[in-house]
């Protein structure tokens, strides 16, 4: 197939890019480098794509861009690309997310509707249901986001849901919960968790420690969006991908210092606005409609997030001559 991928340079995209490509199918990477965080991660994601058979990158704001030109002949879009992050959308911080959340999927869904591309599936997030008053969480429960971030990706899932019905676009949104594994951005809590157990230095930890995790392996929530591309998904489903893998965040420092074999330096700071107790999510939709569930334990997913971390560092050291 010929497919296009949003985000491609970014944690997820890149993953997702990598695995359509092994499977033969042509890839359409498309990423602006927002400066989010340090653009050179995303140019080193990129420099193993292009190294891969049957996948294209162009640089480009979806905001702007001839996306009719680039969605026509596109079996399926995978919607990755996104402004992330609950702290930053407080604030002067929420145009961009407004901006880059909501408008940039506007004009996608535009585009996918007037090529009437096959499959729209879009990468939403657990942050729209904010602090649920029952776990699991189902998709039937009424989403009350708790942050200006879980606001702008809950209206983009409204607008799937929009272009579904009132154009009959084929979109599916994933609701994410805490994805993690190699290549996830630096502010993410377990990327910064294992950069500090493999450096020796401080993790500095937002609120008393005790909140709850849903943990995802990143190669199974690409393993979800395959899933969702090629299956037969009732249009305009909104699906939860979670991993099962309940953790208390100070189980999960423990866990880590374990893993790599020094216990973890932890500072306590003040919980950040808009981050919630607790998240889980009910997957029985998931393996109903897609037979996808999760395959990567906690335990195993973070000791590939801590070796990856550790190659990174090594990579980085500068020989003491």
């Amino acid at each position: 197939m010929n497919v296009v991928v949003t985000g491609a340079a970014g944690f997820i995209g890149s993953h997702l890019s990598e695995a359509l490509c092994a499977s033969g199918h042509h890839v359409l990477g498309l990423d602006s480098i927002t400066d989010y965080y340090d653009p050179a991660e995303k140019r080193r994601n990129l420099s193993v794509l292009a190294r891969l058979p049957g996948f294209r990158f162009e640089e480009l704001d979806l905001r702007t861009a001839d996306l009719r030109s680039l969605l026509d002949g596109a079996s399926v879009v995978f919607h990755q690309a996104g402004q992330p992050g609950v702290r930053m959308s407080w604030g002067a911080g929420f145009g961009d997310y407004c901006e880059h959340n909501i408008k940039a999927t506007q004009c996608l869904l535009e585009a996918a509707k007037v090529v009437a591309t096959p499959r729209f599936v879009y990468a939403s997030s657990s942050s729209v249901y904010g602090n649920a008053t029952s776990y699991p969480t189902w998709e039937t429960d009424l989403p009350s986001p708790n942050s200006p971030y879980g606001v702008t990706k809950l209206a983009a899932e409204h607008l799937c849901a929009l272009y579904t019905a009132n154009w009959g676009l084929p979109t599916v949104s994933l609701r994410y919960f805490t994805v993690y594994g190699p290549r996830q951005r630096p502010d993410m809590a377990i990327r910064r968790l294992a950069d500090a157990a493999v450096t020796g230095s401080p993790f500095q930890l937002f609120g008393d420690g005790r909140q709850v995790r849903d943990f995802t392996f990143v190669s199974d929530v690409v393993s979800a969006n395959l899933a969702a591309g090629s299956g037969d998904v009732p249009p305009g489903t909104v699906v939860n991908i979670a991993g099962g893998s309940h953790a208390v965040m100070a189980d999960l420092i423990e866990m880590v210092g374990e893993l790599a074999g020094v216990p973890v330096d932890c500072r306590r700071n003040p919980k950040e606005a808009g981050d919630v107790q607790q998240t889980g999510g009910a997957i029985d939709r998931a393996y109903e409609l897609m037979g996808w569930e999760p395959r990567v334990s906690l335990r195993e997913g973070l000791a590939a997030q801590v070796d990856w971390s550790r190659s990174v560092h090594m990579a980085s050291a500068v020989p003491v001559a």
